[in-house]
């Protein structure tokens, strides 16, 4: 009896056991909370977080460089000040920016006032260009951005590239820093050159000088540059002072990066992600195309949310090709009208899609974006799209001009002679290519401008070739009279030709 009541106990557990895991646990709690106590828990367990809601907190926290104390950071707290609009559109552009800025420079331990630095540069536009071509929000000049490894080429410019710029900006502003262990030297030096600073403190040093940012001969422009900065960290540090109200930046990422798996239209990508093309490319400034090449960009940046809904539609797409242009390699130096015929594209939209100006031939050797085949599956092979260039020569404008066959000449020798191709001179003059010529015979030659100067010059300066008979000689008259025999035959009428003079007036060909 006694183990008949132990099995029909055990029975009862193993059936309510069973009832409870078989029910979803709920997600919140939903009964009565009793109040938590204080537990102990030792410092070395946990580690000490301090929670900021606003960008702008974290900013001020990490300031480490000394303040700056002028007259010039008076005049720049003024003119910043007293335009609280241009503020505002700076400081909503960096919305976008500054919390991964900031990550950085953490991740570095650098001052967080490099942050504000491209409030300075470029007012945080990426896509800033300034009059000696320096770009992007940090404002990388060409040659330095290719030390810094910042591709520019005719499919994109890392100089505007949001990830790229910032990992070599802050590469260079470290280097700087330990070249001159001075962080207002080191600003300096990115505004002025490396070069320009250490022979500025070279020059004091050997006059017995300080050397510091305050006691260098400098530009007006460098003279100004920590200041601004300084007047802007001190809008950032109290903006009430300045009657400033700043945006709040929500200290979380702006966007995260998320991967391509082939090359794919602009538009697509943004349709994919429910974004509008403008707002992609403030993410996204570096493309100069309307196509991105995965194997040479294999990420794109994308607002925090959106980016999960572009992975979902990116896989669950199926509506044709992902990417409508390709690249083809130009063989041979030509016209944009022979590309454009190749290419199977409109002269105009060539010209347009690949930014090339009037006059112009293509060199062989560029990269040109054509329309992609429908039926062709392959991406644009990394190297392409890393290195692409267009080089251009300009378009020859031609100029009709007479010359002369020489003795013992033939077509050959004279395309020869003018740089023309045989085949051009012999339909120019309805001629076989192996048509035997006279002495003084005149030909038509479509010439460059210098070339055919050249060749009319020539025709009026050739002297009178002197005849000899070969049976005892004759008459120099005569022999003058033989070579103007051989020119030209006299038209009808009775009435000799003309002398040429420079061949005859430039025209179209038709």
């Amino acid at each position: 009896m006694k183990l008949l009541s132990t099995l029909l106990l055990t029975s009862a557990l193993i059936l309510t056991g069973c009832a409870t895991t078989s029910s979803v646990d709920p997600m919140y709690p939903n009964g009565p909370l009793k109040p938590l106590g204080q537990g102990k828990v030792g410092s070395s367990e946990v580690a000490e977080l301090e929670a900021t809601g606003d960008l702008w907190v974290r900013i001020r926290k990490g300031f480490a460089m000394p303040n700056l104390e002028q007259d010039l950071v008076q005049n720049q707290e003024q003119w910043y000040a007293t335009r609280p609009d241009y503020i505002q559109r700076m400081t909503e552009r960096s919305s976008k920016y500054l919390f991964h800025i900031v990550e950085e420079l953490e991740r570095r331990n650098m001052p967080t006032e490099l942050a504000l630095l491209p409030f300075i540069e470029s007012a945080f536009n990426p896509q800033a260009v300034s009059s000696a071509k320096a770009a992007g929000m940090w404002q990388f000049m060409p040659a330095t951005g290719t030390y810094f490894d910042l591709k520019q080429n005719v499919f994109r410019d890392d100089r505007r590239d949001v990830l790229a710029s910032t990992r070599a900006a802050l590469d260079y502003l470290q280097k700087l820093y330990n070249m001159f262990g001075d962080w207002h030297l080191a600003l300096a030096a990115y505004n002025w050159g490396e070069g320009s600073v250490g022979r500025a403190i070279k020059r004091n040093e050997k006059l017995g000088q300080p050397a510091g940012y305050l006691d260098l001969q400098m530009p007006a422009e460098t003279r100004n540059y920590v200041p601004k900065l300084q007047a802007v960290k001190n809008i950032v540090a109290e903006p009430e002072k300045f009657n400033t109200e700043l945006p709040i930046i929500e200290n979380h990422p702006y966007f995260q990066a998320v991967d391509l798996p082939h090359d794919i239209d602009v538009e697509l990508v943004a349709k994919l992600a429910d974004v509008s093309v403008k707002d992609f490319k403030a993410l996204n400034p570096s493309f100069h195309k309307p196509v991105i090449f995965a194997r040479a960009t294999p990420q794109v940046l994308l607002p925090w949310d959106n980016a999960k809904v572009f992975r979902r539609n990116l896989q669950a797409y199926s509506e044709g090709q992902f990417a409508s242009w390709t690249v083809w390699t130009v063989p041979t130096t030509i016209t944009v009208a022979e590309a454009a015929q190749r290419a199977g594209l409109g002269e105009a939209d060539l010209r347009a899609i690949n930014n090339i100006p009037p006059r112009m031939l293509i060199k062989a050797g560029s990269t040109l974006m054509v329309p992609r085949d429908a039926n062709v599956k392959t991406d644009v092979p990394g190297h392409v799209a890393d290195n692409g260039q267009i080089s251009f020569a300009p378009e020859v404008v031609t100029v009709r001009t007479t010359v002369k066959a020489r003795k013992r000449d033939t077509l050959v020798s004279v395309a020869s002679r003018y740089g023309i191709s045989v085949s051009n001179l012999a339909d120019w003059n309805d001629l076989k290519s192996t048509a035997s010529l006279r002495p003084g015979q005149s030909l038509i030659a479509y010439l460059p401008s210098r070339a055919a100067r050249s060749a009319r010059a020539e025709a009026n300066d050739s002297p009178r070739e002197s005849a000899r008979n070969t049976r005892g000689g004759s008459k120099v008259a005569a022999a003058s009279k033989n070579a103007r025999a051989s020119s030209a035959p006299a038209p009808r009428g009775g009435k000799s030709e003309p002398k040429a003079r420079g061949g005859t007036p430039a025209k179209k060909r038709k």
